[in-house]
């Protein structure tokens, strides 16, 4: 009676048909009027191959296929900054389990929800320890869950824990993220709990820049998840850092700024060779790719791409996202 009233598809599996004779005997169950019975063995597997067929004949197809006009962020961290906390309080409903105690999390869950006319996918993540602390096949499954969710990800929050500052698996976390090319926006979360002065923000700041010299570009966010302070700026920054990891520099604009930063910087001497830069071109977005062909790949050291990087920031808002580049020989 109760799955009548639910009106939603009912399957019915009638278990135990261990042999033919069971499995023939399974007509008195039509007169539940919940359809065709199948009849399964749990102890011996049999029928469970049509079961799973039935359960899923109605599922949507390519379900891991994202929209073109969704965004898709996700709450990364380390065990127990407070992700699901900032997940419920913007959603405004206890959508993922919260508690005090580490790995309460063991999943990854897609909640759809609209902000300001613009279409979200936000992704709770459970929080991921060093894989030399990986002990639980649980545990395991955890961070392997929390990888892919970083893989469908445009943007990842890495979520840092206020009354705690930084540790040495906070620097793990956002290394996955820096190294899958995702969008990174830094959430300093239980923004509430630490005494605070007039300078508590910018010194927290500047130890973040210290820790993570990688993330330069990533912006900061200082909220509360337990006071709802700033949270509402979240979804916001995710769309801008969307947009910024998504746009396109025409060619002639890139090659302009290349002449500029040969004037400002000659290109390095290798053992007597020069790099010689002759084209820069934009291969693809998310993150911003350039190819820039030169005379010999080996001729560009890591310092002048990181100049090139920095001239490419200086000229256009790459705010929140990476920028590769990419040395070809010019044919």
């Amino acid at each position: 009676q109760l799955l009548y009233r639910t009106k939603k598809p009912v399957i019915l599996a009638v278990n135990k048909a261990d042999n033919p004779e069971q499995r023939a005997n399974i007509y008195d169950f039509y007169s539940l009027g919940l359809g065709d019975p199948i009849p399964v063995s749990s102890s011996h597997g049999t029928g469970i191959g049509d079961l799973l067929d039935e359960i899923v004949s109605d599922f949507p197809h390519d379900t891991d296929q994202k929209a073109d006009d969704v965004i898709s962020f996700s709450m990364i961290g380390r065990p127990n900054v407070g992700k699901s906390s900032i997940v419920n309080k913007l959603l405004g409903e206890n959508r993922v389990i919260v508690a005090n105690e580490e790995g309460t999390t063991r999943d990854a869950v897609d909640t759809p929800f609209v902000k300001d006319d613009t279409k979200f996918r936000l992704i709770d993540t459970a929080g991921i320890r060093r894989r030399g602390k990986v002990y639980e096949k649980t545990e395991k499954y955890s961070v392997l869950r929390a990888m892919s969710a970083i893989e469908r990800s445009d943007v990842v929050c890495l979520v840092l824990d206020a009354s705690t500052g930084i540790r040495e698996q906070d620097k793990h976390v956002a290394g996955y993220a820096h190294e899958a090319g995702r969008g990174i926006i830094i959430v300093v979360n239980k923004w509430d709990l630490p005494e605070k002065n007039s300078t508590s923000a910018k010194d927290f700041e500047k130890v973040i820049r210290q820790e993570f010299q990688y993330l330069d570009y990533a912006p900061i966010l200082f909220v509360s998840a337990k006071t709802g302070q700033r949270l509402d700026q979240i979804p916001k920054m995710v769309k801008k850092v969307y947009e910024n990891q998504n746009q396109r520099i025409q060619s002639s604009v890139l090659n302009d700024l290349l002449l500029e930063a040969s004037k400002l910087v000659p290109t390095p001497l290798v053992k007597g060779k020069r790099l010689r830069v002759y084209y820069m071109t934009q291969v693809r977005t998310n993150p911003p790719t350039f190819v820039v062909f030169v005379n010999d790949p080996e001729l560009m050291h890591f310092s002048y791409q990181r100049f090139l990087i920095n001239q490419l920031r200086e000229n256009f808002d790459f705010m929140g996202t990476p920028i590769k580049i990419i040395p070809r020989k010019r044919k």
